[in-house]
Formats: C-alpha cells, structure tokens, sequence
C-alpha cells in the first residue's frame, strides 16, 4: 500500500514538475489533465489542474455587496438579443440594446416556448446584461436604493434577466407565476425570492431570474434555497450525489488556493465553476 502511494505520488510531482516547464513558473492551465490514479476503491480518476482564477468563472458564482464580479467572470459569449431572430420568439424585448449570454439566451427561448404551449405567452426582457459603464451610469441616476455600483450586480455577468408581463406586473402576471413554478427546470432560479432578503441583501424581485443550470436549479428548488445558502450547503457536505431528470450526479465543492489538483472520475463529462469565494464546484455524469 504505502508503495503503491509512493508511486502515485511520485508521478504526481512528475507531473507538477513537467507542467512548470511548460508553462514556466506560473499557474497550470485549467482544466489540464495531469494524469489517472486509482482511489481506494480502485477507480480511476484524472488529476486536474485548475488555477486561482478559476474560482472566478462558472454558472454559479455568488456576486453580492461582499463579492464583486471579476473581469473573467464575465460570460465570454455575450450577444446583441435584437440582432438573433432565432432566439427571440415568443417574448418581446423593452429595446433592441439588450444582451445576453447566448446560452441563457437559448435555454430562455426553450422555456418561453414551454410556457407557450400552457397559454402563458406574454413575455418580455427589460434587462439582461450590463457593461460595468452602463451600471455605474444606472446607479448615479437610480441610487443606491435602487441600484448596485459597477461589479455588484449579477447583470454584469451575462447570466442573470428581468423578465416582465406585458399584461401586469410580475407578481400578479401568469408569466410571473409559471416561471416561480417551472423556471427551475430549465435552469433558472429566482435570484431574490421572498423572505430571504435577510440572506442576499436585496428585497424580493419576481423579476429578476439568473441561470446557474442543472442540476443546481432543481436542488435550489427542492430545498427552497437561495444561491448563498446552496453555496454554503455544498462546502458544508463537501460532495453530493443527486438523480435528475433520470440522471446521477456527483457535485464537490474544493478550496482552492493557488494552484489546486482536483481529481475527476475518468470517462465522466464535467462542469467547474468557482463559487467567487474561496474555491470551485465540480459537478459530474455518466
């Protein structure tokens, strides 16, 4: 056994050494994989490398008055919604200026077409992403009553929307009230929901809605929690398993700090996301 350890480590380090002679004497690359090892049960894992920075990236970063958005933070496939006939059917937009991650954008469009199809059709969008320029100017008009300062506000990633009725405000409109019951299935969580503004710092918005997708969203729903509380529920379990729509998922929270090597189950599709804090989730499936 303790052979066997030596090895695995030694490889290990083989593998850390050969890594900063590539890249010199900065951080790995993410998401390179170093090499497989067996845990204690004998399945295979591969060692993953993952920088500093990733902590700073993925679906599931908390960004609040305590947690800015960081530049690589922001969703790297931003589009103009006016100028994507494709993904605009079926809701309005209030002006032809607004942007949006194109994968929210996609999963709103599957959605929105769901709804539809249940006679729930008058949607619209009145805020999708900001420039940090755009929420500065918004915050001096608006005030700190009314708005965040630049890096505070979830717009500024690219993965958050107010979504609005063309018939009636959201809490009363029937577009408000399908999207409270179905948005998490497609990935969605109502960002601030009612007596939690205690926990996220803002009063109840039954129009502000943010993709963080599955399996997070369902998890979020089942046990009625906000992004804070699902965060902290994850580093408190440290690893998760979970079935969803007929398929197992493992979830892990890590810290990372510097330069961190994460073990995935071979053969497993994966998705990394910081959590803006202090480390990453790493969710997995067959």
């Amino acid at each position: 056994m303790k052979k066997r350890f030596f090895c695995m480590v030694l490889v290990v380090l083989l593998g850390w050494e050969a890594l900063h002679q590539m890249n010199g004497a900065g951080a790995p690359a993410d998401g390179l994989q170093i090499v497989q090892v067996m845990n204690g049960e004998g399945k295979r894992s591969d060692l993953t490398a993952v920088s500093a920075n990733r902590v700073h990236q993925g679906n599931l970063l908390l960004v609040n008055n305590d947690y800015p958005v960081h530049p690589e933070g922001i969703t790297t496939d931003i589009i103009s919604l006016a100028e994507h006939g494709e993904l605009t059917g079926g809701y309005t937009l209030l002006d032809t200026g607004i942007q949006l991650s194109k994968k929210v954008a996609l999963q709103f469009s599957k959605m929105v077409e769901a709804a539809g199809e249940e006679g729930v059709s008058q949607f619209l969008i009145s805020s999708g992403y900001r420039e940090l320029e755009e929420q500065q100017q918004l915050y001096e008009q608006k005030g700190a009553d009314y708005a965040l300062p630049p890096g505070y506000s979830e717009h500024n990633l690219g993965l958050s929307l107010d979504i609005g009725s063309s018939q009636m405000e959201m809490s009363r409109a029937p577009e408000g009230r399908w999207l409270a019951a179905n948005a998490w299935e497609y990935g969605f969580i109502l960002r601030y929901p009612k007596d939690k503004s205690d926990i996220t710092g803002i009063q109840y918005e039954p129009w502000h809605f943010r993709y963080v997708g599955l399996p997070h969203s369902i998890i979020m729903r089942d046990k009625q929690y906000t992004l804070e509380e699902y965060l902290d529920y994850l580093k408190q379990q440290q690893s998760i398993s979970v079935k969803v729509k007929g398929i197992i998922y493992q979830i892990s929270y890590f810290p990372v700090n510097g330069s961190t090597f994460i073990p995935i189950p071979a053969g497993q599709q994966y998705d990394i996301s910081g959590n803006n804090m202090d480390g990453v989730i790493v969710t997995t499936h067959p």
